[in-house]
């Protein structure tokens, strides 16, 4: 009887681990009186103790969804959790719906139910969520400890910011040479200007590459995430009001 017990046990232990596994879940939460979807990724273990936490800004016509899904392996390999937040409408984000305070809820909200550490905190986006993601990076440059994009640039919505900015805030951006939506005359001009004005870009230029984020989607979150941990705030994270009419 009790080596039949132990191999039932055996046997249900890989379909037990199955059932528990981390998975991608879809979470609602209150800001600004509505309710606002985001994709969140658990992972089963980390590697520090309390682990990082990655906000992924999804390009115009998708969702939060997508990007989780493509950060997902890195996320289980170095023990992130990922939060992918959909935009008030599906072509892109808006300042005033999708502005800083969407992203202090989200990061507050998933405070009262996880441990992470409030200083690793990281943004990346892509496309039009990467010009969003940048924008709320210089908006929040105490709130978030750094920030990565995949083709953007920055929108000159954000350029009355830059000199307010408290902190220069980490920022990376990868970009292809054929890149169709951002030419790279473009995000050359947006890294020469912001680093003109004390902020540190790094520029990666990927040869050949267009706009298709999702066909190198590993290479680019390897090189992101080596980017992003290597910042982390010096001080608990501080969050900047603002009033954003458009």
């Amino acid at each position: 009887m009790k080596r039949s017990s132990a191999l039932v046990a055996m046997l249900l232990a890989p379909c037990l681990a199955i059932l528990h596994a981390a998975k991608i879940t879809k979470e609602t939460m209150s800001s600004s009186g509505k309710d606002r979807s985001y994709y969140l990724f658990v992972p089963d273990s980390v590697k520090d103790n309390p682990p990082p936490l990655v906000i992924l800004l999804h390009g115009s016509g998708r969702d939060g969804r997508i990007l989780v899904e493509h950060w997902e392996s890195i996320a289980k390999r170095e023990g992130i959790i990922l939060a992918g937040p959909d935009a008030t409408v599906r072509e892109g984000w808006s300042n005033r719906d999708d502005g800083p305070l969407l992203f202090r809820h989200i990061v507050e909200t998933l405070r009262a139910k996880l441990s992470f550490d409030p200083r690793r905190v990281y943004l990346f986006g892509h496309s039009a969520g990467a010009v969003h993601g940048l924008g709320i990076g210089i908006l929040e440059s105490e709130y978030f400890a750094a920030v990565a994009l995949h083709a953007g640039s920055l929108a000159p919505t954000y350029s009355v910011f830059i000199d307010k900015a408290p902190r220069k805030i980490p920022i990376a951006i990868w970009v292809g040479t054929n890149d169709q939506f951002f030419p790279l005359k473009a995000v050359r001009g947006s890294r020469d200007y912001l680093n003109e004005h004390g902020f540190k870009v790094e520029l990666t230029e990927i040869a050949g590459h267009t706009h298709n984020y999702y066909g190198r989607s590993g290479e680019i979150n390897k090189a992101a995430w080596e980017f992003l941990s290597r910042h982390r705030l010096e001080k608990d994270p501080q969050y900047q009001d603002y009033v954003i009419q458009r």
